[in-house]
């Protein structure tokens, strides 16, 4: 090949048969995004490329995580108006345009994610391949930032599939492996690794006829259809988010119906929307969330601990999840529990979990090798983590350590899955207490994020870096947090949910109250969701709070358990369950004043947060947001509790903490860490 290339983010080479060969790789970092300069440069380079005559051009990444992942959010965070918004699009637009309009064959080689941006270029070209493997990821997902589509996406993927299938990826913002990308239409070829080049070689050489949708994909943009399909698609979007909260997908589905036949019109609509979107409340607050979950990737950036081997004892529903979800990460997985009995139903789970996530048989039967039943606890002496997942008594695990401590090898880590007991209560019984760390789960572990990691007075900095940095090796997010008792996350939590108790016993239906709830933009009401956890669970975690902060517990609360009414778990708590569902009755015409019972459950919630800041549970504000927003799914749109309370003010927020506290009397009463939150300390 003769090469030529430019400082800067991308390289080109001409090859003997005449193919031009254009490979970002952004200068400076990891991962490939468009920012303004990228754009730029890009544009540049296919001005001197058209001149070039070629016989095609491939564009792919030098990047071993991928193509392209989107413009650079901070670009986008960045945005001060709407003009300066439509601007940047204006420019992502031309340059994509321009790749869509050479005279020549224009192929994507795609290989791990192609979001956004990215995925925008790649339908702008003739051809799309992909490499064969679950880790590449094609989608429009700019709707989990509170846009949609800017640089031509829904133009040109709406007509390239047909609206059913664009539209549930556009408005969704989930993401396709090659092979289902290929199913739609999205994509040309996907094959192994090594056939990438020559796969996007041939297509260039034989520039076969671009895919067209069929009929129906065709008929589903027809302007008598587009009425009756948006009308879908807008109830199928009101069952997840609210146009109130979440206005991008609801602006997307106005601007299909409107310009769908109109292939230019859909751009300037795209430009018009998108600017007012970036600029709104709730794209600014979910961006936000985008950062505040980078800041806790970084959290666990130790690249230099390498654990192969994890034993978790406890084969309960969280400890055969914790395993089985290690198990799918790729780690060597050992589960303990005192007979094989106790561990057998947390296997099945285990490969249920498996089918669902990789599919392939080989993979989830290479996936079930490495988690092995172990009652006799022989994994203790090889495994690098420990992690106990036993009940919640204190007595019971100390009594474990002794046990398995003088067997555990030098290095390795204790980790207690306690959700409550400060760990100063456990580490007595251990002769290196330095080694014990907490590893606080949420259930359900596969689709919880978050994971806490509780340090104790004793717990070495060595330890709980090593404990983050395992977290990010099975694809979660680490929240350091002292330890005190409930931690963070269901300290905070746990007012809130007894406030719902509260309001339940006063007569107030379940359903309302879970109403005002979601209302808020909470993903599940507090009844619900005490239910969900079980109502057992509920009273012991609070039963230990209210020993440390002289809180009362609701009578009906304890009453419930008391008679065996757990929940979802037992199919009857505050709702009776019928397969997995509650049996909610809508409630009938009330008096029931619903901002004072928005008002009850959300500010005590705001004043636990307050106070877990003054009491420093965690180090900083965007700690605690990120915590709550990623732990219990706090109003993303909202930016996190300490953000909503100073965006809407915090002196107004205090006003109606003490005009509840004088009608609902002392769990109302301010923390003193408001004072301090207005002094910015």
């Amino acid at each position: 090949m003769n090469e030529s290339s430019t400082p800067g983010h991308f390289h080109v080479e001409t090859d003997a048969d005449g193919i031009v060969w254009l490979t970002f790789d952004k200068a400076g970092t990891s991962t490939n995004t468009f920012s303004v300069d990228a754009l730029e440069q890009l544009d540049s380079h296919l001005q001197q490329i058209a001149d070039q005559k070629p016989r095609g051009l491939v564009i792919r990444s030098a990047k071993a995580n991928g193509f392209i992942a989107g413009a650079d959010i901070s670009t986008l965070a960045g945005i001060a108006s709407e003009q300066e918004a439509a601007g940047l699009l204006k420019l992502g637009q031309a340059v994509f345009n321009r790749i869509e309009d050479m005279p020549f064959p224009t192929v994507a080689l795609i290989h791990g994610f192609c979001l956004g941006g990215g995925m925008e270029l790649a339908l702008a070209c003739s051809y799309r391949v992909t490499r064969d493997d679950p880790g590449t990821r094609l989608g429009l997902p700019e709707v989990r930032l509170g846009v949609h589509p800017g640089w031509g996406g829904s133009a040109r993927m709406v007509p390239l599939i047909g609206a059913i299938k664009a539209m549930d990826l556009i408005l969704s913002g989930r993401t396709v492996d090659g092979r289902s990308g290929r199913r739609m239409g999205l994509v040309e070829l996907v094959v192994p690794e090594r056939h990438l080049a020559a796969a996007a070689r041939k297509l260039v050489m034989d520039a076969p006829p671009p895919y067209r949708a069929g009929l129906l994909d065709r008929l589903s943009n027809h302007a008598l259809v587009r009425p009756l399909l948006a009308r879908v698609l807008r109830k199928q979007v009101a069952k997840r988010a609210s146009k109130l909260h979440y206005p991008a997908p609801y602006a997307m589905i106005d601007l299909w119906q409107k310009h769908a036949n109109d292939k230019q019109a859909m751009l300037r609509g795209e430009v018009e929307s998108f600017a007012k979107l970036a600029h709104g409340v709730t794209a600014r607050n979910l961006m936000r969330v985008y950062f505040l979950q980078e800041q806790l990737k970084s959290l666990g950036k130790d690249k230099s601990y390498q654990p192969k081997f994890v034993h978790v004892i406890g084969a309960g529903t969280m400890g055969g999840d914790i395993a089985a979800w290690c198990a799918l990460r790729g780690f060597q997985v050992s589960l303990q529990d005192q007979a094989p009995e106790r561990i057998a139903p947390a296997l099945a789970r285990a490969h249920k979990l498996f089918r669902r996530k990789l599919k392939k048989p080989v993979k989830v039967r290479e996936a079930m090798d490495r988690l092995l039943p172990d009652h006799k606890g022989m994994g203790v002496k090889r495994a690098d983590i420990v992690i106990e997942a036993i009940f919640e008594d204190a007595e019971v695990k100390r009594s474990l350590y002794k046990d398995i401590e003088p067997r555990m090898k030098a290095g390795a880590l204790l980790a207690t899955n306690t959700s409550s007991i400060p760990l100063e209560e456990l580490a007595p019984a251990l002769t290196h207490p330095e080694r014990l760390v907490g590893l606080h789960f949420f259930n359900p572990v596969a689709k919880m994020m978050l994971v806490e990691i509780v340090n104790g007075t004793s717990t070495s900095a060595e330890v709980s870096a090593k404990a983050m940095a395992f977290t990010r090796k099975i694809d979660r997010l680490p929240l350091p947090v002292t330890s005190t008792p409930g931690f963070l996350v269901n300290r905070i939590l746990m007012p809130y949910l007894m406030e719902a108790v509260v309001l339940e016993a006063e007569g107030v239906p379940p359903a309302l109250i879970d109403k005002a709830a979601t209302s808020f933009g909470m993903p599940m009401g507090p009844v619900e969701l005490a239910d969900t956890v079980g109502l057992d669970i509920c009273l012991h975690v609070a039963e230990v709070l209210a020993d440390h902060f002289d809180a009362e517990i609701p009578e009906n609360l304890r009453q419930l358990v008391a008679s065996g009414k757990l929940g979802k778990k037992s199919g009857q708590g505050f709702y009776q369950w019928k397969k997995g569902k509650a049996l909610k009755q809508k409630p009938g015409g009330s008096n029931w004043n619903m901002d004072e019972i928005t008002n009850r459950l959300v500010l005590r919630l705001l004043n636990e947060s307050v106070s877990c800041l003054r009491e420093h549970v965690v180090a900083e504000k965007d700690l605690l947001d990120a915590g709550m927003i990623f732990g219990t799914g706090f109003a993303p749109f909202r930016g996190g509790p300490v953000h909503y309370i100073e965006s809407i003010g915090i002196d107004v927020q205090q006003k109606k903490l003490e005009e509840l506290q004088k009608l609902r009397g002392k769990r109302f009463t301010p923390d003193p860490g408001w004072n301090e939150l207005k002094g910015g300390t």
